[in-house]
């Protein structure tokens, strides 16, 4: 059987161009989730490593959509090549369980974990230089401003919370959050 993985690292990412790369790949079975690569813990790609049997074969659109870095990358790939699963990786091809295929594979590996670094340091750089901005503010921008809050409470006086969400488009949670804030 044809097993086929995909993962993005956020809910915001899609996966639309992974599955229907799958899809093209005529995989029987596709697992897919949202879930970033930094953990190890997987809960899809575990079910598919626990599924795959001798003769079957994982397919994924990247190395890197299977591990992030080489060490992790290259024990899945090694404990597949154990049971007799081959590995397609579609930009690359089928990886082989070989002198060259390993080192191939180790490669790989290391230059997905060394991008995935370069990504981090860049955005810790460009972090530090916005800290020293005096407008800087970590984290999202808020949605709402206090003025919108302040009405918000207001209409709680005589409003109960699913209806001050109706009307203002500020959610249950966030109301209930100003309003502990308000009372402290």
């Amino acid at each position: 059987m044809k097993f086929g993985y995909a993962r993005v690292s956020t809910v915001s990412q899609e996966l639309k161009v992974q599955l229907s790369a799958l899809q093209k790949e005529n995989c029987d079975q596709i697992y897919s989730e949202k879930f970033t690569g930094t953990k190890s813990d997987r809960p899809q790609l575990k079910v598919v490593l626990t599924l795959l049997e001798e003769g079957d074969t994982l397919v994924v659109t990247k190395l890197d959509r299977l591990a992030r870095n080489t060490v992790e990358g290259i024990e899945i790939v090694r404990n597949l090549f154990s049971k007799g699963v081959r590995v397609h990786v579609l930009n690359v091809g089928l990886l082989e369980d070989t002198t060259m295929g390993r080192f191939f594979l180790t490669t790989l590996l290391a230059v997905a974990e060394m991008e995935r670094n370069l990504i981090v340091e860049r955005t810790q750089e460009g972090k530090a230089i916005a800290k020293l901005r005096k407008d800087f503010k970590e984290g999202r921008p808020k949605k709402f401003s206090i003025k919108q809050i302040n009405h918000a409470l207001k209409l709680l006086e005589t409003n109960s919370y699913k209806e001050v969400e109706n009307m203002t488009g500020i959610s249950k949670s966030t109301l209930i959050r100003a309003n502990k804030k308000a009372t402290q």
